[in-house]
Parts: C-alpha cells; sequence; structure tokens
C-alpha cells in the first residue's frame, strides 16, 4: 500500500474509531481541497462536485469573494455575541435580505446557524405572533434533526429512528407528487381533511412547506397548489412558512424559490448557500410577525457570526456582479435538456423534474409500474465516483439521483461531469 493510500485507509479508520456511528458518510472519501466545481481527496484524486455540500455551494468552493471577505473580517472581529454587541455585518445583511426577500411590505429578519435552528425559530416567532399552538407540516419533508425539526419532517427513515417522543400540536398533510399520483387538488383536498379531522384552522399558527421538496425527492410544489395554500392560510390567519433552506439563493434560477409561483410568505427559512459554506441562517419575513417574541426570545451565543454575516453579504454582491441568477438559469436549462434525453433513451428514468437548477431524475425499475429502483441509484453513486463525480440519492425510496452542482461551473467541466453521469447510468442499469 502506497504513502497517499495508507493516509486514506489510516484516516477512515480513525473515522470508524472515533467518530459516532449516527453520523452518516454519502462517500468514503476524504477531501484535502476544493476550489470552485471540483474538490481533491487527501490522495489528490479530482472529483467533479454535483452535491455542492448539499446545496451549501451555490457560488462553488472557496470563491474568492468569499475568502477575502472572510480573511477582512476575521482581522476585526470574530465573536461578540450579537445580543451583548453588536456589529455591523449583522445589521447590514438584515438590511439587505430584507429587502430581498418577497412582499411590498416591512421586513426584518433575524440570524442563527443551522437550518434547523431557522425552522426552530419560525415556529417560535409564528406560535407568539398568532398565540396558537398548531403547526401544518406535508408528507415526505425535511426540516432539520432537531426535535421540532424532526417533528416537522415528513419521513421516518432514516431521521426519526428511536427519537421521540416528539413535539405535540405538529400534524402532516400530503404534498403535491404528482409522480405518485397526488395532484395539486387531491393535495389540497387532503389539507381540508385535516382541518376537520385533526386540528381546526383556528388553532394552527403556522404552514411550513418546501416550495420544492429537498430530501423528498426534488419535487416541485406546482404553482396553483401553493396559490391555494396561500389563500387558505390568509383567510384562517395562519403563518405562511416558506423552508428555503435548499431552495433557496439562486438554486432555481430565482433567489428564492417560492417567487415562481407569485406566493408571498409571511415568514422564510434560509441557511446553506446564503454564506458561501459558512454556516449561517436566517428567518425573514413580515416585520410584526417577526416582532412577536418579546426580546430575549430569538437569538444564540454563535447566533449570526461575524464571519459568517461577512461571507453572506459577499454572496450577496457576487449574485449579482456575476449574474448568478441567469448563470443558473442557463444552467437548468441545459441540464434539463440532458436529462430528458436519458429518459429517451433509458426506461430505468421514470421521471425527470426540478425547478431551475435544482433538478433531479427518479429510477424506477420500469417506466409501467414505477417501482423504485434504489440499487440502480446506489450502482450509479458507486460508478459515478469511480469516474471522478461526486452525486447524492433522495427521495422516499432512495430511488432519485439529485443535482446541486454549482450554479457557476465552467462550461468544459459541465461537460465532462455530464459524460461521467451518462457512463455510470449506463453502468448501473446494466447491473
Amino acid at each position: 500500500m502506497g504513502d497517499t493510500e495508507a493516509r486514506t485507509a489510516g484516516l477512515l479508520a480513525a473515522r470508524a474509531e472515533h467518530v459516532a456511528r449516527g453520523v452518516g458518510n454519502a462517500h468514503p472519501i476524504v477531501v484535502g481541497r476544493a476550489e470552485g466545481a471540483r474538490m481533491w481527496d487527501v490522495d489528490g484524486k479530482e472529483y467533479i462536485d454535483f452535491v455542492g455540500g448539499i446545496g451549501v455551494l451555490n457560488v462553488g468552493h472557496n470563491h474568492p469573494r468569499v475568502v477575502q471577505a472572510v480573511k477582512a473580517q476575521l482581522e476585526r472581529v470574530t465573536h461578540t455575541c450579537f445580543q451583548v454587541g453588536m456589529y455591523e455585518p449583522y445589521i447590514r445583511l438584515a438590511e439587505r435580505l430584507a429587502a430581498l426577500a418577497p412582499g411590498d411590505f416591512p421586513k426584518k429578519a433575524m440570524f442563527v446557524t443551522t437550518g434547523a435552528e431557522a425552522t426552530e425559530n419560525a415556529v417560535k416567532i409564528a406560535r407568539a405572533y398568532t398565540g396558537r399552538p398548531g403547526v401544518v407540516a406535508f408528507a415526505n419533508s425535511f426540516h432539520g434533526r432537531t426535535l421540532m425539526g424532526l417533528t416537522l419532517t415528513g419521513k421516518a427513515k432514516p431521521y426519526r429512528q428511536n427519537f421521540g417522543p416528539f413535539a405535540p400540536e405538529v400534524y402532516h398533510a400530503p404534498f403535491p407528487y404528482e409522480y405518485r399520483g397526488w395532484d395539486g387538488e387531491r393535495a389540497v383536498e387532503g389539507l381540508n381533511e385535516l382541518f376537520e379531522q385533526q386540528c381546526a384552522p383556528d388553532r394552527v399558527a403556522a404552514v411550513i412547506i418546501e416550495p420544492v421538496l429537498g430530501e423528498g425527492g426534488f419535487v416541485p410544489a406546482p404553482p396553483g397548489f401553493l396559490q391555494a395554500l396561500r389563500e387558505i392560510t390568509a383567510r384562517h390567519g395562519i403563518v405562511l412558512i416558506a423552508d428555503e433552506i435548499q431552495t433557496g439563493f439562486g438554486r432555481t434560477a430565482r433567489l428564492f424559490a417560492i417567487e415562481h409561483s407569485g406566493v408571498t410568505p409571511d415568514l422564510i427559512t434560509v441557511a446553506k448557500s446564503m454564506a458561501g459554506g459558512l454556516p449561517l441562517a436566517a428567518v425573514v419575513g413580515r416585520a410584526e410577525v417577526m416582532d412577536g417574541p418579546d426580546p430575549g426570545g430569538l437569538g444564540g451565543t454563535y447566533a449570526g457570526n461575524p464571519l459568517a454575516c461577512a461571507a453572506a453579504l459577499a454572496v450577496l454582491d457576487i449574485f449579482k456582479e456575476e449574474r448568478l441568477l441567469e448563470q443558473a438559469a442557463a444552467l437548468g436549462a441545459r441540464l434539463l435538456g440532458h436529462l430528458r434525453g436519458l429518459q429517451a433513451r433509458h426506461h430505468q428514468v421514470g421521471d425527470v423534474r426540478g425547478l431551475g437548477a435544482m433538478l433531479a431524475i427518479e429510477l424506477v425499475r420500469d417506466r409501467e409500474s414505477k417501482e423504485p429502483a434504489p440499487e440502480i441509484a446506489d450502482h450509479m453513486i458507486a460508478a459515478a465516483r469511480e469516474g471522478g463525480l461526486i452525486l447524492l440519492k433522495a427521495g422516499l425510496y432512495g430511488n432519485v439521483i439529485r443535482i446541486l452542482v454549482p450554479l457557476n461551473i465552467e462550461a468544459p467541466l459541465l461537460d465532462k461531469a455530464l459524460a461521467i453521469f451518462d457512463s455510470a447510468l449506463e453502468r448501473a442499469v446494466a447491473v
């Protein structure tokens, strides 16, 4: 065994010995460095990244503007706790995020560290504002691994395990997953039945929805369904929360995916690509709703860290100066056409779907039965990794291959990645 092989083997052995078993790993690689849409493991093997840290790197790995902003902030101040001593990057970021969020009304923002914290705080804010206990989420959704996040999540394996009992007063309605037989009209009927049978709408503080299911398989909610949901929640005084943690910051060729539907939510949760790889999350929305909790009810020791806020301000500059939303639209069109070509050639590609550059294929044993084929997904991921492309699956059945490539990937590198993608699919369906 060579020195580099011994290094990887040693690190994997150390991981097995010292890192908790419950922390899963999609790939047996140890990343040594990364840049743009590429990563290199500690052995020096190069990979093209179609995962982007699970949607965190829409501007790519180590974007120079982000690195520069973090270095500059590092020399000023790294931590005070905003509740103790305020700092300008937090305030400026709140100002810019409030201006960018949809809605022609006053908005405010608050920052935390992770997407799950943003979810928790959005629920707290909605309950404080309405004085109601109930929260409605959707089937196949994912909202984090905290107690409330797991309770809201509409997918049992592998997230819920034996971590209960879970939080009370949380209910689940059907999500409009058309490929699996639930259209928007049927999903609205399911929500109305929930209000009749489980929790009356005047007891519901909030409805939280991903405009495109993330871990649930990259299923976009139809615009008509989102519009109906907005009408229902407005009629009953329910806070509508758009979970944009994976969909936000340009992934769908709009800054927020909810904008495609013309719907204006009351609150939006964001995280992932907001700070170019640094841990930062936010809740932004109507000022009167955001001001529901009394002082002291929101915050956290590390919430809105100065380095992460500086990185997020740089990310917003990158979106404007590099016209990343336009790049996302062009990338999405290219990927969609390519994936539909694969669907025409392989009956195992049952569905191609997504929004903007947030796209996926659902793999089945045959197009007629639509029987999920998670084993094809597993073979494809392994074959792609062998060829130098990192992929990740999703979906209720683990049979969806999702694409979260950096939005600014260079054209030749994208061509190379898609060639590996095609070859991996060919090998997987032949097994």
